[in-house]
């Protein structure tokens, strides 16, 4: 039986740790075969001791932190994996929690040979009580938020371009290379990029499911969504091939949007075009909601589409000066 080493990079999760360490405790593989190596850019909350605490009432399951100064997600993921001993690295977050079968189901599709990188679907949870969190976790799953991105909801296994949290064979960071440490979101992408790019496969099966915690708050989503897009343009530059329409149809609204503004400083009729765009843009999202009966839905995801599209054409434009 193969030994997996489960990486983590983490900051500031005291909330949700304990949830993903008690997760992987639950597993049905194996406890003796996992490590798990927590990479914390140095919490100033409670982290640490939760995880110290997990550690004396479980002593069966092995956990390691090591010290990621530079707090970046891409860093940590490659402290983790020089640290590691296992046979196959599993990728997870410090806003999941992996269902019992996780780490089995991962082994089983590597093993058939079905991936180079493989893993499966988000059940998105709110990250918080109240109104605007379940929006937000609804608005995450949702088409209309993320387009065709099938972890997030596909029902068929599948080859994708992508997976988030992704189970691979230690030997493959020797061929293509670690985490790329200059992009400090969109790093699984570009991973997942080289391994297509090396004539590897992404595997995705939807009965591998993790828990995922969404932001808890407008603002964090916002501030998440302008990273994504911030640093997506910095991966399209390297790799403009990986264009998908989900991901051109947000700095185009953005763009829109101010071309219709600015057009009616000078030419009062543009106005009434930004008006109606925006009229049938919220329309849209108001059915949406209905039939969700999430009446926040609009708001989020207006969040997401803007907040994306703004910061990729702020990266765009930062690149050009």
């Amino acid at each position: 039986m193969k030994k997996i080493s489960v990486i983590i990079p983490c900051l500031n999760e005291e909330k949700t740790i304990r949830i993903l360490l008690d997760a992987i405790l639950a597993q049905t593989y194996p406890t003796a075969e996992m490590e798990v190596i927590i990479a914390d850019g140095i919490s100033e909350d409670n982290t640490r001791s939760e995880i110290s605490a997990f550690k004396e009432e479980n002593p069966a399951l092995e956990v390691r932190v090591i010290d990621s100064p530079e707090r970046i997600i891409p860093a940590g993921l490659n402290l983790a994996i020089r640290e590691a001993s296992g046979d196959i690295i599993i990728r997870l977050d410090a806003h999941s929690a992996p269902a019992k079968d996780y780490m089995q189901r991962c082994v089983d599709a590597l093993n058939a040979g079905l991936g180079d990188n493989v893993g499966g679907v988000w059940d998105i949870r709110p990250g918080a009580e109240g109104w605007v969190a379940e929006t937000i976790a609804v608005s995450a799953a949702h088409p209309l938020g993320v387009g065709d991105a099938a972890y997030r909801h596909a029902t068929e296994a599948q080859l994708v371009d992508t997976v988030p949290f992704g189970a691979f064979q230690r030997e493959l960071t020797d061929r293509i290379g670690l985490f790329d440490e200059s992009l400090l979101a969109n790093e699984d992408y570009e991973f997942n990029t080289r391994i297509r790019q090396s004539g590897g496969k992404i595997w995705l099966d939807p009965a591998i499911v993790s828990i995922y915690f969404a932001r808890p708050t407008f603002n964090k989503l916002a501030q998440q969504y302008f990273n994504y897009g911030f640093w997506k343009w910095k991966m399209l530059r390297r790799y403009p091939d990986t264009l998908r329409w989900r991901q051109f149809l947000p700095p185009a609204f953005v763009l829109s949007l101010l071309f219709w503004f600015f057009l009616g400083v000078f030419f009062l009729p543009a106005f009434s075009l930004l008006f109606l765009e925006l009229f049938i843009y919220f329309l849209i999202l108001f059915i949406a909601g209905l039939k969700k009966k999430t009446l926040g839905l609009p708001i989020a995801i207006a969040i997401m589409h803007t907040s994306w599209g703004s910061g990729l054409i702020w990266s765009a434009l930062k690149s050009k000066a």
